[in-house]
C-alpha cells in the first residue's frame, strides 16, 4: 500500500510504516520514547512493535485499562502523572499503540502535556485504522457523554499495520467494519456495493486503504469540521446517543462503537428517506445490510425517550439545535438537517419492524 502524504501528517502502511518510524526517530533524537498501551496491546502487539524499532533509545511503557468506560479525565491524569514522574519533557514523544479509545485519549494527553509534545498513532483495531487514528481528533468522554472534551491536533504520522488485526475477536472487527460501510454510504456507491460482499478479515484488510483515503480526502478539505467534514458523522448523532445510553445503563449490555452507529445509520437512513427523498430501495438496502451483519437490539419506549434526551449533547449541535447528516442518495450526503420530533419514533419503529 502506498503512503498517504498530506501537509500536516502522513499515513504509512506495513513495512513502509516501520521504515518511516525509524527514519523519523533517528532524525529527531527524542529525549524519551513513551509508548502508551492497554493490557491487550501490551501483551499482543508491543513485542512485535518493539522488534521493528532500530536504534538505542530510552523507552518507557505506560499502560492504561482498555474500554470506552476508561476514556475519561481520570485516565488522562494518570498518564500525565506517569509522564511527569518518568521525566518526560517537551522533547519527548508519545506513541499510542492501541484502538480508538487509546489513540483518542493518547492524542489528547500528548496535545496538552507541557502544552504539546509530538505523538504517533499506531492503531491496532480496524475501527482505529479507518477512523479514530486518522484526522487529528483527540479527546475524551465526559461521564457517558461521547467526546465532549478534546482538541483537533494532527499526529506526526499514523502507522497502519494490518497484521495487528489478527489479534482481535470477530466482534471488534465487525465494529470497525461499520465505519467502512459508512464511508461507502457518504462518498461512493461502488465502494458500498463492494463492501456488502465482504465476509472475512482478509477481505476487509484489502479495503483499509480506500477507507483511509476517503476519510483523509474529507479531512483535508475541512480540518476543523466547519462544513463538509460533518459528513463523517453520518449515523453518529443517534449512534452516539445509543452508545452513551447503553454505557451508562447497568441493565444493558454495553455496545461497541460500530454496533451503535450501525443502528444509527439505519435510523438516519429512515430520516433521510422521509426528509431528503432517499429512495425506498436504498433505504431497504441499508437496513438489510446492517441487520445481516449486526445483531438486532431491542428498544423499549423508555429507552427511546432517554436516548433522544442524550442527543442534545452532540458536538455538531449549534444554537440549541440538533443537527443531522442525512443522505439524498447513497454517496450524496447533506449536513445540518433538523428533524421533526415525531420522526424519531417512526425511525425506531422502522428499525424494529
Amino acid at each position: 500500500m502506498e503512503s498517504i502524504i498530506s501537509d500536516s501528517y502522513a499515513v504509512h502502511f506495513n513495512e513502509k510504516a516501520f521504515q518511516a518510524l525509524n527514519t523519523h526517530l533517528a532524525e529527531k533524537a527524542y529525549s524519551i520514547l513513551f509508548i502508551l498501551v492497554d493490557e491487550n496491546t501490551h501483551e499482543f502487539c508491543l513485542p512485535q512493535f518493539m522488534a521493528e524499532i532500530n536504534g538505542d533509545y530510552q523507552f518507557e511503557i505506560i499502560e492504561i485499562e482498555s474500554g470506552e468506560i476508561n476514556k475519561n479525565i481520570e485516565t488522562c491524569v494518570g498518564v500525565w502523572e506517569a509522564l511527569s514522574e518518568l521525566g518526560a519533557d517537551r522533547k519527548s514523544i508519545l506513541i499510542n499503540l492501541g484502538g480508538g479509545v487509546l489513540t483518542d485519549l493518547g492524542g489528547f494527553v500528548a496535545s496538552t502535556f507541557k502544552r504539546g509534545i509530538d505523538f504517533i498513532n499506531v492503531p491496532t483495531t480496524l475501527l482505529a485504522m479507518v477512523d479514530a487514528s486518522v484526522g487529528g481528533k483527540n479527546g475524551i468522554d465526559l461521564g457517558s457523554l461521547k467526546n465532549q472534551v478534546g482538541v483537533i491536533n494532527q499526529p506526526v504520522m499514523v502507522l497502519v499495520i494490518p497484521d495487528f488485526l489478527d489479534t482481535l475477536d470477530n466482534r471488534q472487527v465487525r465494529s470497525g467494519f461499520a465505519e467502512m460501510l459508512k464511508h461507502g454510504l457518504i462518498q461512493n456507491l461502488s465502494y458500498w456495493e463492494s463492501l456488502k460482499g465482504v465476509e472475512n478479515l482478509d477481505d476487509m484488510k484489502s479495503h483499509i486503504l480506500t477507507s483511509i483515503q476517503i476519510k483523509n480526502k474529507v479531512v483535508l478539505q475541512d480540518p476543523t469540521e466547519q462544513n463538509i467534514r460533518k459528513i463523517l458523522n453520518y449515523g453518529h448523532t443517534l449512534g452516539h446517543a445509543i452508545e452513551s445510553y447503553f454505557l451508562e445503563n447497568n441493565s444493558k449490555e454495553t455496545l461497541l462503537h460500530g454496533e451503535a452507529i450501525a443502528i444509527g445509520m439505519i435510523l438516519e437512513g429512515y430520516l433521510s428517506h422521509k426528509l431528503l427523498g432517499l429512495n425506498l430501495i436504498s433505504l431497504e438496502d441499508i437496513k438489510d445490510t446492517f441487520l445481516n451483519k449486526y445483531d438486532t437490539i431491542e428498544f423499549l419506549d423508555d429507552d427511546i425517550e432517554n436516548i433522544l434526551k442524550l442527543m442534545k449533547y452532540d458536538k455538531k449541535n449549534s444554537h440549541g439545535k440538533v443537527n443531522f447528516v442525512l443522505l439524498k442518495s447513497i454517496g450524496t450526503p447533506e449536513v445540518d438537517i433538523e428533524i421533526p420530533l415525531k420522526l424519531f419514533k417512526e425511525a425506531f419503529a422502522y428499525y424494529k419492524d
